[in-house]
């Protein structure tokens, strides 16, 4: 993989990380209802579950979708139905302080299972290992490829959960609390128009 390939690839994965979708809503709303100490293992199964994504891709998932597109519609919807539970869950989260009410920090495997439902992670993978690996390496550059989404992922999730936790003082209020996590379940299921087009 060329230097200009590499640089690219550094690009596209930190812009995707970075940019507003699924993933980044609801570390953004954990931050706000539960803290970036709480919001951790969400973080860390972020980054797992996007990383088994894109080396089964990579390595034979992707060829089976293309064959089997049924399968890839089923995920699609069971994607958008979770989202929905989720973007649920973040609306009716408690209050900033405790914690209490519907909702709590999802846990490391639940956001590692999401990717597997999240649109956008697999739009992300799919033009990843499509755009970024040369199929006389084809082993090599999935690994750099996965490489570089480690490289970038964790802190891009960072950001989102410490504005999460950086604006808590503001939304202390219970009224712009709820307004916020409406707000954020709002955003979430707009996320789902991409999938629906």
């Amino acid at each position: 993989m060329s230097i200009e390939v590499l640089i690219a690839l550094f690009f596209y994965a930190l812009v995707s990380s970075l940019t507003p979708g699924p993933n980044n809503f609801m570390l953004l709303a954990s931050g706000v209802n539960y803290g970036y100490r709480r919001t951790l293992p969400h973080m860390f199964g972020i980054s797992t579950g996007f990383l088994v994504m894109i080396a089964s891709i990579g390595f034979g998932l992707g060829q089976l979708l293309e064959q089997a597109p049924v399968v890839f519609t089923a995920i699609k919807f069971a994607g958008g139905t979770y989202l929905l539970y989720l973007a649920w869950r973040i609306a009716t989260a408690g209050s900033v302080e405790t914690g209490q009410g519907g909702g709590r920090p999802l846990t490391l495997v639940e956001a590692a299972a999401f990717q597997w439902v999240n649109p956008k992670a697999w739009v992300l993978c799919v033009t990843a290992i499509t755009t970024y690996t040369e199929p006389e390496r084809f082993g090599w550059t999935v690994a750099l490829v996965m490489a570089m989404f480690v490289l970038v992922m964790f802190p891009s999730n960072s950001v989102w959960a410490g504005f999460g936790m950086a604006v808590r003082g503001l939304l202390a209020d219970p009224v712009r609390l709820r307004v916020f996590n409406v707000a954020m379940a709002l955003a979430l299921v707009a996320s789902l128009w991409p999938m629906l087009r």
